[in-house]
């Protein structure tokens, strides 16, 4: 199958020409991986990293007692693991896909190279660790300053883009607890109590915002004390 035109629509491979999109179809592979299949565990040699075309994929880490703390959901057009390609060569977290996923996958040792002869690539990579610095920074300092209700709201303005009234959640309740840092009898609370406050309305995974400002002014409010 071609997959140029979906190659070109990734932000990490905006701006190649066809000659450059064929090299990258020549080293790389298109794969399916069911749900749940383990991508890569903690401290494995990096091999490559990945480019979800279809599905979701979660990012996470697990703690000496085995619980799970998700990182990141990577949807269509996301890349994942790229920075483990540099430094000690070794994938920081695990990865599984949340749903049956189709992935474009990009061996380490011929996306180097071809680094080295195409400047195009080279920025926009930095642009998208650039990106993930940003966002990695952005969480840990919610997971310090801000409370779970904060945390919320920022993640439900995200979902949002500031526009749309009502959003549908893309993942369960209880990866999103994980992804928030907390738990899901926590989220469920809080859930609740920004349906009693007239913030939002929750039915299922659709949740309809009912007071944008309100919401904003909770997700920049900082833990007391």
């Amino acid at each position: 199958m071609n997959h140029r035109e979906l190659l070109k629509q990734i932000p990490l491979f905006a701006g190649l020409d066809a000659a450059d999109l064929d090299l990258l179809q020549q080293i790389g592979r298109v794969r399916t991986h069911p749900r749940g299949e383990l991508l890569f565990s903690e401290g494995e040699d990096a091999e490559g990293f990945f480019v979800v075309v279809t599905g979701k994929v979660k990012v996470y880490k697990l703690s000496a007692e085995g619980k799970e703390r998700i990182l990141h959901i990577i949807h269509h057009g996301g890349t994942f693991a790229e920075a483990a390609i540099f430094g000690d060569g070794l994938y920081p977290a695990y990865a599984e896909p949340l749903q049956q996923s189709e992935l474009f996958f990009l061996p380490k040792d011929g996306f180097l190279n071809l680094l080295q002869t195409n400047s195009r690539i080279s920025i926009n990579m930095i642009a998208g660790l650039s990106k993930f610095l940003r966002q990695f920074a952005q969480q840990v300092e919610e997971l310090t300053f801000k409370d779970v209700p904060s945390r919320l709201a920022r993640y439900l303005l995200e979902l949002s883009q500031g526009q749309k009234l009502v959003v549908d959640l893309p993942i369960s309740k209880s990866q999103l607890a994980s992804n928030l840092g907390t738990v899901s009898e926590t989220l469920s609370r809080t859930l609740r109590k920004l349906s009693e406050d007239d913030l939002i309305v929750v039915q299922g995974k659709k949740v309809e915002i009912l007071d944008f400002a309100r919401l904003e002014s909770l997700a920049e409010k900082c833990k007391e004390g």
